[in-house]
């Protein structure tokens, strides 16, 4: 697969799957049989708002590269917008989403470090 070939919706639609794979994972992890309301737990973490937030959070310690993959995915144009969030916030969330699936597709390490930054340290899953 080519990333060059790829539309920032297109890593936004693979980046969404792989944080909320990322953020079940360990919600799972942390709750080993127990009887929890796993989606509430999930959706504090994966939805538009959170991830803006994380991206506001990262955004200076990203490099020029990322930073580019954020901007493009950040001023595209998708087809509808989120009901519960402005479109500032979508949009964000949905360069995030973005940022997310480049880094799957070309670095591990640097996917580690969004990927946990967009779970608030001390936060209860």
């Amino acid at each position: 697969m080519e990333i060059e070939e790829l539309s920032p919706l297109a890593l936004a639609f693979l980046g969404d799957a792989i944080h909320t794979t990322f953020v079940r994972e360990k919600i799972l992890n942390n709750c080993k049989n127990k009887l929890e309301n796993y989606h509430v737990k999930a959706k504090k973490f994966c939805n538009a708002k959170s991830q803006a937030d994380t991206l506001d959070k990262i955004f200076d310690s990203l490099t020029e590269n990322e930073k580019d993959i954020v901007r493009r995915a950040r001023n595209s144009k998708p087809k509808h917008i989120a009901k519960n969030f402005d479109e500032k916030t979508y949009k964000k969330a949905t360069a995030f989403e973005a940022l997310i699936a480049y880094l799957y597709l070309i670095n591990s390490e640097r996917l580690s470090f969004v990927l946990n930054s967009s779970i608030e340290e001390g936060e209860n899953l």
